[in-house]
């Protein structure tokens, strides 16, 4: 499994920003030393200093570092898109008749007929 690196590029809008919140941005000190996987990429990211904000502070009060906050918040939410694409779950009665509806498809029309005899563009 590749683990990709993330790095933020933040966009300062008020400079004075970081200096006037270092206490809330602070890392919690009681971070446990494991190994783990050299990342293999980067992702860079551009952001608002408000969003940097919100999204620092968030990794602080669950105990990560903003990279790790946002490489575990973008997995997972990759993850969900997907499967939103990909699984989906019925109730016992209606998984019986979409299972029908698959095996018993109604007969092609001229449309479709005429579609699939078409040469696709990637054989062209």
């Amino acid at each position: 499994m590749k683990v990709a690196k993330l790095k933020v590029d933040v966009v300062e809008t008020v400079g004075e920003f970081a200096m006037e919140h270092a206490a809330v941005l602070e890392r919690p000190r009681t971070r446990t030393k494991t190994r783990r996987a050299r990342s293999e990429t980067n992702i860079h990211i551009r952001a608002t200093v408000q969003v940097k904000h919100l999204i620092d502070t968030a990794a602080v009060a669950v105990g990560k570092s903003l990279s790790e906050f946002m490489l575990d918040s973008a997995r997972q939410h990759a993850i969900d898109v997907l499967l939103d694409q990909r699984l989906f779950v019925l109730e016992p009665e209606k998984h019986d008749a979409f299972i029908a509806a698959l095996d018993n498809p109604p007969p092609a029309g001229a449309k479709l007929k005429a579609l699939m005899k078409r040469k696709p563009l990637w054989q062209k």
